[in-house]
């Protein structure tokens, strides 16, 4: 299934909106609220120019973790696939990070470090379990 244009504009008037704000810093996960609103920049797999999309994130254990139900039709998730050199803003401060995309069905990715696998590891149940994708972002 994908967007209808109509779907599609009030995708973007909504990030129109809500994406200066959570670039600023409002909404961003913390050590007192640890789930927020986090900005994701990919590069488009076509064109290579940068896409932002607005995401609920987590933070767990260093790390910065996103998912979508929308696994077959988000475009920004074939984005970090494609290109796993993402930005992000959190906090109000812009961050660099190689993301790590956990799908239903998948194995783990291949990780470096040792806690970020573990992270990854422990999203394959939820995401087999509730047909959720998720991407876990380590900072650069």
């Amino acid at each position: 299934m994908t967007l209808t244009s109509a779907d599609a504009a009030l995708y973007r008037a909504l990030n129109s909106f809500v994406e200066p704000v959570v670039r600023a810093g409002l909404g961003s996960p913390c050590v007192i609220s640890p789930a927020g609103l986090i900005v994701l920049e990919t590069r488009g797999r076509e064109s290579g120019l940068p896409r932002r999309v607005t995401l609920v994130g987590m933070l767990i254990g260093g790390y910065v973790v996103a998912g979508t139900f929308r696994v077959g039709r988000s475009q920004w998730l074939r984005n970090v696939r494609h290109t796993p050199d993402v930005r992000y803003w959190l906090g109000g401060q812009e961050r660099e990070a190689r993301a790590y995309v956990v799908m239903p069905g998948d194995d783990v990715p291949d990780v470096e470090r040792e806690s970020a696998r573990l992270v990854a590891q422990a999203l394959r149940i939820p995401a087999a379990t509730l047909g959720v994708a998720f991407v876990v972002l380590e900072p650069a």
